[in-house]
C-alpha cells in the first residue's frame, strides 16, 4: 500500500521541525529556543493548536526528565547534555503524529544518538 497524502505530509512537517531543532541544539542556545525552531515548522500544518506542551526533553537516569523543550523553558544547553527531539502535531480527524531523535550536544551542535529516520514516511 502507500501512505495518505496528509500523512506524508505530516511526515515532512515534523522530519524537517527535528531537522530545526537538530540545527539549534548548541551549547548556549536554550531549550525555549529549541521549542522555537521546532514549532515554527510545525506550525506550517498543525491544526488541531499544537498544544502538547514541550517537543522533547533530557534523558538520562529517567526516561523523560528535565529539561523540557518547552516555552516555558530557558534552561541554557550545555556541552554534553544528553536531549530527546520530539516534535509532534495533530492533523486529520482526531490524528496525531510524532517523531523522536536523541542527541548529545557537542561543542560544534549536535550529534545523533539514534539512526538518523528516513526523509520520506516509510510504509512497512
Amino acid at each position: 500500500g502507500r501512505a495518505d497524502d496528509l500523512s506524508r505530509r505530516a511526515y515532512d512537517v515534523l522530519w524537517r521541525a527535528t531537522e530545526a531543532g537538530i540545527a539549534a541544539a548548541k551549547p548556549g542556545a536554550t531549550c525555549r529556543g529549541l521549542f522555537q525552531a521546532m514549532q515554527t515548522v510545525i506550525a506550517e500544518m498543525d491544526d488541531q493548536g499544537g498544544d502538547v506542551g514541550r517537543l522533547g526533553h533530557g534523558l538520562g537516569m529517567q526516561l523523560t526528565e528535565w529539561p523540557s523543550h518547552a516555552g516555558f523553558d530557558g534552561t541554557v544547553i550545555e556541552e554534553n547534555m544528553v536531549l530527546t527531539l520530539e516534535p509532534s502535531l495533530g492533523y486529520g480527524d482526531g490524528k496525531i503524529m510524532v517523531h523522536e531523535e536523541n542527541i548529545v550536544v557537542r561543542a560544534g551542535g549536535a550529534e545523533l544518538l539514534t539512526t538518523r529516520a528516513a526523509p520520506e514516511l516509510p510504509v512497512i
